[in-house]
């Protein structure tokens, strides 16, 4: 099933401004943007591909500022749409927010899973990707 195009087009301009946004440290601007783009989507939203990379991209901005409960809400939501269960970034992220939570058991879970779909790659791609990697030696998962 895809968008209408004019829809689409709203919505990749939306995501794109929100990306720009975001890679310059706007992570509440960034936010505001890519709800405006989820509001477009067609009922039932998380039908739709976009609200699994809107999810997580709101999910993603919510963690750099650090509201670790409203991050892991959103990449539950992101879980829940298509391809979410796959997708290695929801569930590394969520498991860092996990872990911030102090919930290491669900955290060590999603950074397994996380593991599994994309190896230490995704570990390698920021700078505390170590201590999260660490987790799952130390559990003697990897």
């Amino acid at each position: 099933m895809e968008l209408p195009d004019d829809i689409y087009e709203k919505i990749e301009e939306l995501s794109e401004e929100g990306n720009d946004l975001c890679d310059d440290g706007s992570f509440s601007a960034a936010i505001e943007k890519w709800n405006q783009a989820f509001l477009l989507l067609p009922d039932p939203k998380v039908e739709w591909e976009a609200y699994t990379w809107l999810s997580a991209s709101i999910g993603d901005a919510l963690y750099q500022l650090k509201e670790f409960s409203a991050a892991r809400e959103k990449f539950f939501d992101a879980l829940n749409g298509p391809d979410g269960k796959e997708n290695p970034f929801v569930h590394y992220r969520l498991g860092q927010c996990e872990i911030h939570l102090g919930n290491e058991k669900n955290g060590v879970n999603h950074l397994l899973q996380a593991y599994m779909l994309d190896g230490e790659e995704i570990f390698e791609a920021e700078d505390d990707g170590a201590f999260y990697l660490q987790k799952l030696s130390e559990k003697q998962l990897i």
